[in-house]
């Protein structure tokens, strides 16, 4: 098959496992962005193709970064103590 997987009609781009790290991210960034309008606007189809891609795209970054950098505020123990001004930022230790 050719650079872009085919199921029935429809296209659902490049394997993720294809891309080079700057092109999947710049592949999440988009997928991201236009996820409001595919959830409010979009017919079934279209959300289960987005839902699809977006799986395969979250699912090919996670496997390339398992020990990815985690912000405290984001964690359920985080979330409890928000409230007390701590940054959602994840940040690199000896910085």
């Amino acid at each position: 098959m050719n650079e872009h997987e085919e199921r029935g009609n429809t296209m659902t781009g490049v394997d993720p496992d294809r891309l080079d790290d700057q092109q999947l991210m710049k592949e999440l960034e988009t997928i991201h962005r236009t996820r409001h309008d595919t959830l409010l606007y979009g017919s079934n189809d279209a959300l289960r193709a987005h839902n699809e891609r977006m799986a395969q795209l979250e699912g090919e970054f996670l496997r390339r970064n398992p020990s990815r950098p985690v912000a405290a505020g984001r964690t359920r123990e985080g979330a409890r103590e928000r409230g007390s001004g701590e940054s959602t930022t994840p940040t690199t230790p000896g910085t």
